[in-house]
């Protein structure tokens, strides 16, 4: 389950980079009132934390492939 989440959240931010490199435009500060606001930093934390999670993903063995 934490794996999804973190999947998630992820993407959420991949999303949010795509849009500040295209377009200059912060979805996630835009949604919770800016980049300083305290539910931005949040979101930017989880989002962090969920990067560093995934990382462990690509050193775990798929069990269902062996």
């Amino acid at each position: 389950m934490i794996n999804k989440i973190s999947l998630v959240l992820v993407i959420i931010g991949a999303i949010n980079w795509l849009l500040i490199g295209l377009f200059g435009y912060d979805l996630v500060g835009a949604i919770f009132g800016g980049q300083m606001a305290i539910m931005s930093r949040i979101i930017y934390s989880l989002v962090g934390i969920a990067g560093l999670w995934c990382i462990t993903l690509l050193f775990r063995r798929d069990t269902a492939t062996e």
